[in-house]
C-alpha cells in the first residue's frame, strides 16, 4: 500500500484526476486561479519526489465560454467542435502556469481504442514513461473531437482509473467538489456518514454510491466508484477528496487530508493483467459451474472447457472474454485458447477430448491462469 496515515510514501506515480466544474464554467470560461493551484500542488508532489500525471477535464467548458454558448450541444459533432475550440485553450491555461513551476507539461488525448488495441496500449504506456523520465507533466484527456460514441470512455473518472492501471500507478486522487464517500447524499439527507477509508467496495457501498451527489458533469459517485474497482482491484490506491481546498494535493501527501481513502488489493497485477482486466473490452463470454468457480476463484487454477456451461457472443482465439457465474454474475476476465466456434463443440466436455473435437493439437485450458485476471466480488 502506497498511502496511509501517514501520507504518500516516497517515489510514488500518482494520477491527478480534475473534474470540469472545478476548473470550467461555460459562461465565465476557464477557472484560472484553480487551474493555478492545481498546478503549484502538482509542483510539491514533484519536489516531494513523485512523479505525477493529470487527467483533466474542461476542454468542452472552455469551449462553451468560447463559442458563448449557454448550454452544451446535444449531438456529438457539435460536441466535438466544441471540444476542438476548449483543447488549445485548456492546454495553454495548463502550461501557463505549470511554467511558474518550471514545468513543462505534454498534451495527450486519448480513445478507449487506444487501451483496447494491445499495440496502441503499449505506445501510450511508453511514451507517457518516458515524459515522466524527463520531469514532463503529461496532461490527459479524452480525445472528444474524434471520439464517437462507440469508441467514447464517457467520463474522466473511468478515464483516469484507466491510465492509472495504464502506467502502473500507486494512487489515484480525485479531485471533486464533495469532501469525500458518504452513505447517502448530503445535499439531501443530513444524517448522510462521511467515510474516510473503505477497505473493500461491498454491494451495500455499491448501493449508497449510486444514492450519493457529486460533480454535476458526467460523473458521478457512481463512476467514482467504478474507477475504485478498477484500481484497487489492480493493487492501486484511490482517494476522492475536494478540489476546493487549495492545500488538497499537499495535505494528502502530509496524510492530514478530509477524503476517502480506498485501500487496494494486497497483490499487484502485471502489466499484460491489468489489460486483460481492467482495459480490454471483452467480446464475448462464458458461464461456468460452481466446480470451475471454485478451482478459479479459491484454487487459482485455469479454466478448463469441462466446468463451461454456455457460451456467448463471437470471438477468435486469444480475444478476452468474460468469465461468468452459474447465476451470470461476471467473475474474471481472459485471454480465450479457443474461437467461440471452438468453445460451442468442447463445452462441458473433458480435457482429453478436446484434440480428437477439433482435430488439431491443443492444451487444453480455455483460459491459462497466467491470463486470467479474477474480479473483486
Amino acid at each position: 500500500m502506497n498511502v496511509n496515515a501517514a501520507g504518500v510514501r516516497q517515489n510514488a506515480k500518482i494520477v491527478v484526476k480534475i473534474g470540469t466544474n472545478l476548473i470550467a464554467d461555460r459562461l465565465s470560461g476557464l477557472n484560472l486561479d484553480r487551474i493555478n493551484t492545481l498546478a503549484r500542488g502538482v509542483s510539491h508532489l514533484r519536489t516531494a519526489g513523485h512523479s505525477v500525471v493529470v487527467v483533466s477535464s474542461g476542454a468542452i467548458g472552455a469551449g462553451l465560454a468560447a463559442r458563448r454558448l449557454t448550454a452544451r450541444p446535444r449531438s456529438i459533432p457539435e460536441q466535438q467542435a466544441t471540444a476542438a475550440i476548449g483543447q488549445p485553450i485548456l492546454m495553454e491555461a495548463y502550461e501557463a502556469a505549470f511554467r511558474r513551476h518550471t514545468l513543462m507539461v505534454a498534451q495527450i488525448l486519448l480513445t478507449r481504442e487506444d487501451f483496447a488495441n494491445r499495440g496502441r496500449y503499449l505506445n501510450a504506456r511508453n511514451t507517457i514513461s518516458v515524459l515522466l523520465e524527463n520531469g514532463v507533466v503529461p496532461v490527459i484527456n479524452e480525445n472528444d473531437t474524434v471520439a464517437v460514441e462507440e469508441i467514447r470512455l464517457g467520463d474522466n473518472d473511468t478515464l483516469s482509473a484507466m491510465v492509472a492501471n495504464l502506467i502502473g500507478a500507486d494512487l489515484l486522487i480525485i479531485l471533486s467538489d464533495i469532501d469525500g464517500f458518504y452513505t447517502d447524499d448530503p445535499s439531501r439527507n443530513p444524517q448522510a456518514e462521511f467515510v474516510p477509508v473503505v477497505e473493500v467496495i461491498t454491494p451495500k457501498i455499491d448501493r449508497q454510491a449510486r444514492k450519493t451527489g457529486g460533480e454535476s458533469g458526467t460523473g458521478g459517485m457512481a463512476t467514482k466508484m467504478q474507477a475504485a474497482k478498477r484500481c484497487t482491484s489492480a493493487g492501486i490506491a484511490m482517494i476522492i477528496a475536494n478540489g476546493g481546498n487549495p492545500r488538497i494535493l499537499q495535505d494528502i501527501v502530509a496524510g492530514v487530508y478530509r477524503g476517502t481513502l480506498f485501500l487496494p488489493s494486497a497483490s499487484r497485477l502485471s502489466v499484460k493483467k491489468k489489460w486483460i482486466g481492467f482495459v480490454s473490452h471483452p467480446k464475448g463470454s462464458v458461464r461456468i459451474d460452481a466446480g470451475a468457480e471454485a478451482a478459479l476463484m479459491v484454487h487459482r487454477k485455469s479454466l478448463l472447457p469441462s466446468g463451461i456451461l454456455d457460451v456467448s457472443g463471437e470471438f477468435a482465439g486469444k480475444d478476452t472474454i468474460a468469465v461468468l457465474d452459474a447465476a451470470g454474475k461476471e467473475i474474471a476476465r481472459g485471454l480465450s485458447g479457443f474461437s467461440s466456434v471452438e468453445l460451442a463443440r468442447i463445452k462441458g466436455k473433458k480435457t482429453g477430448e478436446v484434440e480428437k473435437i477439433l482435430g488439431r493439437r491443443s492444451r487444453g485450458e480455455v483460459i491459462h491462469k497466467d491470463y486470467l485476471v479474477l474480479l473483486s466480488r
